[in-house]
């Protein structure tokens, strides 16, 4: 695809569309790519596993995985023969050989923008590296106007960097305008896409400012928010879905859930649980900017749960909890290296092991003791798929957030409001466990409740409700 640049440009030129040109020239970004072939470029023995799993999530199919040993090219990433190797063959592939119907070029790094250049004109196909395969991921599975937004932002702040990079290979020598007012066809393109993020991030952050002020308003009502995080395909959805009992998108894909769903726990009025967006190992932080509205929701919490994958490998399990710990408090805490066992109990952080069904129990306690030793308070096991430890985590939930339940003597009297009123309030203040009515007319309640309710029943109560 070329896409052609208007006459009334200083300069009129052809450009290829170059890897996550994200419809900066070309309208809508292509959203399904089920079906594609792709050829994978690999530098050393390098683990590429989570990336083949990225790819397999999109629908598209490996052909062949290409590898070179030695050391990265700053240039092409391979070597600049092995590259035009690879892009001849693309170029004479007959309709029997492996490689018909390729049209992507994968490459297993984060690459700069000058080796998505080259390798660009080199194989004259499309080429992703690891951040454009995400935000093309991203892209596939924003549904909210939210996602979209921030999917768009961050598919554009990717863009720019290789468009300029694009000016600054075409316009070497140049000097643009030089004796006049013009400008070239790409200074031109850069500035479209400037004005759009400038656009795009004003509605973003309205967004923004209206999720502040529904946390706000929750806070004054009395709720408690617990966040789920972790890394992407942790289990978040499955756990939400089992403790609110809310239909949320539930897949075994990485990154199914882009935006923020809040709901309510299942038979606590005053607790709402915040499942969001899942981390991964080596993405920029411009990139995972675009989405911290949509963190911010799960993270700003009274409680929050690291939820961690125990059906993960120990060394992996160690990979991806240790990126999950940076992302959380290099947002949360803003200093890393202050995080302490203090902090992490001070913050309400509790690690969770999801999936355990898959795991054999002395496995299990291996990542236990890891989850320990790196810090964190010990961790509780859970499926959601079976339902063990649910509601072991509900009551640590509530522990966490209101302490031990409290029992209360509800009075009786002849003058004034009818018992069943204050019973009523305790209903919408906490959790009831229990509630037993006495033979002396009086009404004894279990309940988890916040300090702060619990003192203002009281106090509004004059004398009709009391601690037992």
């Amino acid at each position: 695809m070329r896409m052609t640049l208007g006459q009334s440009m200083a300069k009129q030129e052809h450009y290829e569309v170059l890897a996550g040109a994200g419809g900066v020239a070309l309208g809508e970004a292509r959203t399904n790519h089920e079906g594609r072939k792709a050829i994978l470029l690999v530098r050393g023995n390098e683990d590429v596993s989570e990336f083949c799993g990225l790819v397999s999530t999109m629908g598209i199919e490996i052909v062949e995985s290409l590898e070179q040993p030695g050391q990265i090219d700053p240039r092409g990433y391979f070597g600049r023969g092995r590259l035009q190797d690879v892009g001849d063959e693309i170029k004479t592939k007959s309709e029997n050989h492996p490689w018909n119907n390729v049209d992507l070029v994968l490459i297993h790094t984060n690459a700069t923008p000058r080796q998505i250049v080259t390798i660009s004109d080199v194989v004259q196909v499309e080429v992703w590296d690891r951040v454009r395969l995400l935000l093309s991921l991203f892209t596939s599975h924003a549904n909210s106007l939210e996602a979209r937004t921030q999917v768009r932002i961050a598919r554009l702040l990717s863009d720019r960097t290789v468009l300029r990079e694009v000016a600054n290979q075409t316009t070497t020598g140049e000097r643009a305008g030089f004796g006049g007012g013009g400008v070239t066809a790409l200074q031109a393109i850069l500035a479209n896409v400037n004005r759009e993020l400038t656009s795009l991030r004003k509605r973003q952050k309205k967004h923004a400012n209206a999720q502040a002020e529904r946390r706000k308003q929750r806070t004054r009502s009395g709720a408690m928010t617990v966040g789920l995080a972790g890394y992407t395909n942790a289990g978040k959805s499955s756990l939400f879905l089992k403790l609110s009992g809310k239909d949320v998108l539930v897949e075994d894909k990485l990154f199914s859930t882009l935006e923020t769903t809040v709901g309510r726990m299942a038979a606590s009025p005053r607790v709402l649980l915040a499942d969001t967006i899942g981390f991964i190992d080596q993405l920029p932080n411009s990139t995972l900017d675009a989405f911290r509205a949509t963190l911010a929701e799960a993270l700003e919490c009274d409680l929050l749960l690291l939820l961690v994958d125990a059906s993960d490998d120990i060394s992996e399990l160690e990979r991806k909890l240790s990126t999950s710990r940076s992302e959380i408090f290099s947002r949360y805490l803003s200093n890393e290296e202050e995080i302490t066992n203090n902090t992490l109990t001070e913050k309400s952080l509790l690690v969770v092991l999801t999936k355990m069904e898959l795991v054999e129990s002395k496995s299990l306690q291996q990542k236990t003791e890891l989850i320990t030793e790196l810090g964190f308070s010990n961790p509780m096991s859970i499926s959601s798929f079976s339902e063990q430890g649910l509601d072991e985590l509900q009551n640590t939930i509530l522990m966490r957030l209101f302490g031990p339940p409290v029992d209360l003597i509800l009075r009786p009297s002849l003058t004034g409001r009818a018992i069943e009123g204050f019973i009523s309030d305790v209903y919408e203040a906490g959790l009831v466990t229990d509630k037993k009515e006495n033979k002396n007319g009086t009404v004894s309640i279990k309940v988890w409740i916040q300090s702060q309710s619990l003192s203002k029943l009281i106090a509004h109560s004059k004398g009709r409700i009391e601690l037992k």
